[in-house]
């Protein structure tokens, strides 16, 4: 970056140096608008995880109960044995959708995707019910955990962003503008020189014409 100390007083570096101003003030912009649209989707998703947080919290304390009533009626021996014995299986798609040039992925729950699957002979129906709950509530922690990582990716973005705002603010635009102020001051210092120098040779020539004459 120019400074006052190396920069070339020169006509063409002043209108460089203009083209530079406009073309970040122009970068300036388009960063501001850029940053508005993060922090209306971060707060959009800070909503979105309180909400889905809650409903989470509210849907596990159910599954919760009904596990406990599954302990007590069928005892820890045998939970833990079926437990031990089921199957589950989660097939989550992976895509990638982008706000801002931010890269999201977005998880979605493959039709495969299940709670554990085990015998239902003997079993209390508090066990089925809490696995059952379980099972619906797989899509919202996967979504859960896609819009906490949307957070943190956006909050990221948003506070580079806001950096390379600040330097066009406080450092580079300024610095600029102040090259520009020191180049116009040496111009306009060498056109009153030399506009002085013109016209005490005016007063010259017109002196030794009037010499001449007499």
């Amino acid at each position: 970056m120019s400074s006052l100390r190396n920069v070339q007083p020169t006509k063409l570096q002043l209108i460089n140096l203009k083209r530079n101003v406009a073309v970040s003030r122009r970068i300036h912009k388009i960063l501001e608008d850029k940053k508005e649209v993060l922090i209306r989707e971060l707060n959009e998703n800070v909503e979105k995880a309180k909400s889905i947080r809650h409903k989470l919290s509210e849907d596990l304390l159910g599954t919760y109960a009904h596990l406990l009533r599954a302990y007590v009626d069928m005892g820890s021996t045998k939970l833990d044995s079926i437990a031990g014995s089921s199957k589950a299986r989660l097939d989550v798609d992976v895509k990638v959708k982008k706000v801002m040039d931010v890269r999201i992925p977005v998880l979605i729950m493959g039709s495969a995707g299940s709670a554990a699957r085990y015998g239902v002979v003997d079993t209390s129906p508090e066990l089925d019910e809490a696995v059952r709950r379980l099972s619906s509530s797989l899509a919202d922690i996967l979504k859960a955990a896609e819009v906490e990582n949307t957070i943190f990716r956006i909050a990221a973005e948003l506070k580079r962003t806001q950096r390379l705002i600040n330097a066009l603010e406080y450092i580079i635009i300024p610095r600029y503008e102040e090259n520009i102020k020191f180049i116009s001051m040496v111009l306009e210092e060498r056109e009153r020189e030399e506009f002085i120098r013109l016209k005490k040779l005016k007063y010259v020539i017109e002196e030794r014409r009037s010499g001449v004459s007499e």
